[in-house]
């Protein structure tokens, strides 16, 4: 499912327009953004929690060199799927 066929199907749900819905969605997406932005958590109970992961540099190899190259540490988006998410797929 991409993010229009989200918005379609959340504008049938709810019976908002599809426009309202976008709207909704994006205000969503950028509180979660900003959140893990300042390092912050995010938990839907039920659903799961957005996290910020951070990796420790690492040495690593060029494919086409076969090199050995240093990986940055850097700051990576995480999600943690919760019990109930989990149960419903199952």
């Amino acid at each position: 499912m991409n993010k229009a066929k989200l918005i379609e199907s959340m504008a049938k749900a709810t019976k908002q327009s599809k426009a309202a819905c976008k709207d909704m969605l994006e205000a969503f997406l950028s509180s979660v953004s900003g959140a893990l932005k300042q390092g912050k958590q995010v938990v839907l109970t039920g659903f799961g929690t957005f996290s910020v992961m951070k990796r420790k540099s690492r040495v690593g190899i060029n494919p086409v060199t076969r090199q050995k190259m240093t990986i940055a540490a850097k700051k990576v988006p995480k999600f943690k799927p919760g019990k109930a998410l989990k149960a419903m797929i199952k």
